[in-house]
Order: C-alpha cells, then structure tokens, then sequence
C-alpha cells in the first residue's frame, strides 16, 4: 500500500470517482426487476452518492437463476483448483491495483476514515483474497481406514449457490472474508451488500469478471433486509447463507433456514467484548495504546470492539490516564482528512442509537459529547458492576465501559457475565495466569496482552449468542462452503486373480 495522500488529493479523487448505479447479475449491470431504488448517502455530508436498485424476491430469482445455472454447468465448480487459484490471485491484483479509487469510495460510502480504509481494509482485503487463493490446492480429500476389501474416500465438494449477507461496518473486508473461501471452494454466489454500503461490492464484482470469474458466479443484489435479504434466507435454490450482522438478524436467518430448504446457516453476530487488566502489568502506556485502539477504531463500529474495560483497583487511575491522554490524539472529523480518526457514525439511525447510551445516567470519564447529528466523541464510562444496559447491549460506538475488580477471578466472572462470547482481551505480565484466564473466558479469541483478531491463518467466530454454525478466515472457513462426501468401493471381484 502506496502512503498516505492529503486531504485534499482524497477531495479531488472523491470529485472524480465514477460510483456504481446498479446491481450486478450474470456478468451484467441489472437494474431491479420492479423499477424501484434507494439512495445512497455519505454520513459525514448527507449528499446522495447514487440511486441504486432496490432490489426484491423477483430479482433473488433471477440472481438464483444465473448462479445455479453457472454452477451446475462447472463453469467454475468444475475447474481445476489451480485455474481457480489463478483467477483469484488476479482478482486480488486488481483490487490491489484500483486500492485509492477503492478506499475512497469505501469512506464516502460508510464515513470511515480514509485512514482506516487505506491502512486496514483494502490492503487486508487484498491479503485476504490471496490467502484464501493460495490455499485452494493445498486442502487436500482424505481416505479412511477401511478394511483391506474396501476403500473409503472422503471429499470436499462445493455446497452450491451461496448467499453472503454482509454488514456496513467493513463492507470491502467482510466481502473478502467471504468470497475468498466460497469461490476458492468453487461454488457460486448471490451477495447482498447492506443497504447503507453497497457500492465497493459492485465495483469488486466488476473487477471479479475482468479478473476472469465466470460470468454467473458472482451476482450482488442491492436492498434492504426485508426486501432483499429476508428472501435470500428463504430461498429454496440457495444451499448455505453466511452472514455477518446483528443476533437479532442471525435469529431470523435460522427461521427463514427451517422454514424453507434447511439451508446451512453460518452466523457471525454481536459482541460484548471485555478487556482484562490485572495489577501486574509492566507498561501501561502499552496497554493503553492497545485498549485506545480497540475501543475506538472504526468509530467502535467493530463487533470485536472492547466494549467493557474490566480492570484491578490498583492500576485503575494511571491507566484511565493514559487512554485520556491517548484518545486526545483521536481527532473527530471529516473522514477524508487522513489526520482523523473518528468519522461520523454510518446512519441517522445509528446515531440515534448509540447517543441514547449516553443518556443514561453513566458517569461520564471522558468525552461523552457528540457532534453535527453524526458523531460520537470517543466517550468513556464508569460503571459500579455488570447490570447496566451500557454494560449488557452491544453499543457498536466509540464508547467503553470501565469496571473495576480486585482478582482475577472476579475479572473472569465479569467477562463471562454476558449472553456475547466473540472475542476477549486478558493483560497480565505472569504467563500461566494469562493462559488461565484465556482457557477460562467463554470467547471465540482471546488475545493475550494485546487487542485483534489474529490474522487470515485465525479462525474467526463466536462462542454463545455471538456465532453460530461456523468461522470466518482460516482453512475453517472453507468447511462451511463444502459438503463432505463419502465414496465407498468394494473392492471385492468374483472373478479376481486372487491379488
């Protein structure tokens, strides 16, 4: 990734994008079957971007309809794993290629900061595309341990058409964390975009087919949930749907699953992350740098996001002095503007919502003023236990909760005291009392004197209300885009020569 440009260069590069009006299906511009669109809007102005289509059940069908007509004829499926690694490979070239014009859009779309999308998303979305390509002939079928009459070979094979519903608050990223696995297993895909953010995927797509994806196999529909991703769950030619995205949404797509086809579900949903610092931590100023970042990044629009800083008594005032310090240096503005790092929240919506949780009567530490009806100032809250509703709901903005504790194992009774298991954090300079602590928190990751989510070789998923059915990156995720066959041979002959 080129450096950094100027506010001003990103200005001029916003002024000249081209900013897709469409859909994409079958390797074309579609527009939706009823005529119907919806506006697309930068957080950070409130100027319409574009119109795009509205897309509804009709327009399913038809992006049904081209996809299991490319899968089932092998355009794809059917290729030789190095062909498919191939053209991957060459769709991630191109994403890295077109990587500014990307970013830009990205950060218009959503009200991420151009930082964010130039140091993070596209270059890990361009990693993410060549992990998962390089990995497509190198996940190797298995034969059991039959008797000596018989073999018994275990395979992988493509579920079919896949519906990938994704969320806002990394479209480009979250995108690539999907169709990396699903087109290197080789199935086909129908991909809903959220409504607030939809432009990236059409453009990714478009790169898809110059890159040589088939024409069919990578379809985008824009819309809304009830318009267009609550048909997808239903659909009965659709064989799996991934998505990313609230648990109140994840429970409606394993009722449209039972309802229709018993499609395969794989959900990765909400979080109520808890950070861990004990009392023997060695550099405060690292942990927090590390919490700082965790909490605030993407506006705490992350569902990893430290929500709930669960902290020992001795150490609670000089760290709460450093993350004042440090989140001093997160300036609020104009996304545009490499220099800040908190844009305006995606929606009138959401900011609606994540304000509300400063209304309720927390004491407030640090920040807790927002800004033009779009931003949160990076806010932090002191909480006398678990029960709040700050400490309880997914907030998904710039704000952390600090609780304070006096053991380890108070820490970790805390932590768990959630219906969320995504991910955790534990601070503590004595090994064994991390990895305790670790085995102890019921999360999906847990990282040990840092704040992340590992990186492409790290599954990625939930434990409890926050995951369901699979894990997103890693070789694991291509388990939820294959089917696994078993092939029996009798190897038996009446007329054998005795060999």
């Amino acid at each position: 990734m080129s450096q950094l440009s100027t506010a001003a260069e990103y200005r001029q590069i916003a002024q000249q994008l081209s900013l897709p009006a469409h859909a994409f299906v079958g390797g074309l511009p579609y527009q939706a079957a009823a005529g119907a669109t919806f506006e697309t809007v930068d957080p950070a102005t409130g100027r319409v971007l574009s119109r795009l289509p509205a897309c509804e059940a009709a327009d399913v069908d038809a992006a049904v309809a081209a996809a299991r007509t490319a899968f089932d004829d092998g355009r794809w499926s059917r290729l030789h794993p190095s062909a498919r690694k191939a053209v991957l490979l060459r769709l991630a070239d191109l994403i890295a290629a077109n990587a500014r014009e990307l970013a830009v859009m990205e950060s218009l779309d959503s009200g991420k900061t151009i930082f964010d999308c130039e140091t993070v998303d596209v270059p890990e979305t361009v990693n993410c595309l060549r992990w998962h390509a390089e990995a497509v002939d190198k996940i190797y079928d298995q034969v059991s341990p039959a008797s000596d009459g018989h073999m018994a070979m275990i395979v992988r094979e493509p579920v079919g058409v896949v519906g990938l519903v994704l969320p806002w608050n990394f479209p480009l990223l979250m995108l690539a964390w999907k169709i990396g696995p699903s087109l290197a297993a080789g199935c086909t895909l129908v991909v809903k975009p959220a409504a607030e953010t939809s432009l990236t995927a059409v453009r990714v797509a478009e790169l898809a087919l110059e890159a040589g994806v088939p024409a069919g196999v990578f379809n985008v529909l824009t819309g809304s949930g009830p318009g267009c991703g609550e048909p997808i769950g239903r659909h009965r030619g659709i064989d799996a749907v991934s998505f990313t995205g609230s648990t109140v949404t994840g429970r409606r797509f394993l009722g449209y699953s039972a309802e229709s086809n018993l499609k395969k579900v794989v959900l990765e949903l909400g979080g109520k992350n808890p950070c861990i610092v004990m009392d023997d931590v060695t550099d405060l100023d690292a942990v927090a740098a590390h919490i700082v970042n965790g909490t605030f990044w993407n506006m705490g629009q992350n569902c990893s996001a430290i929500s709930r800083l669960i902290v020992h008594s001795a150490v609670r005032e000089p760290l709460l002095q450093r993350i004042y310090a440090l989140a001093d240096e997160w300036k609020v503005g104009d996304p545009l503007d490499p220099a800040h790092r908190i844009g305006p929240l995606v929606s009138p919506a959401h900011y609606a919502k994540v304000s509300a949780f400063l209304d309720l009567g927390a004491e407030v530490l640090y920040g807790g003023k927002t800004r033009d009806g779009r931003y949160v100032e990076p806010t932090v809250l002191a909480l006398p236990d678990n029960h709040a509703r700050v400490a309880r709901e997914e907030i998904f903005g710039p704000v952390l909760a600090v609780i304070t504790c006096d053991s380890l194992a108070q820490a970790v009774a805390i932590a768990n005291d959630t219906d969320y298991g995504l991910t955790a954090s534990v601070f503590t300079a004595h090994g064994s009392r991390a990895l305790r602590a670790a085995r102890a928190i019921r999360a999906g990751t847990v990282t040990i004197n840092s704040f992340g989510e590992g990186d492409a070789t790290t599954p990625f998923g939930g434990y409890k209300q926050s995951g369901f059915g699979g894990r997103d990156k890693s070789v694991y995720a291509h388990d939820q885009y294959t089917q696994i066959k078993t092939i029996w041979m009798d190897l038996s002959d009446a007329g054998a020569d005795g060999v």
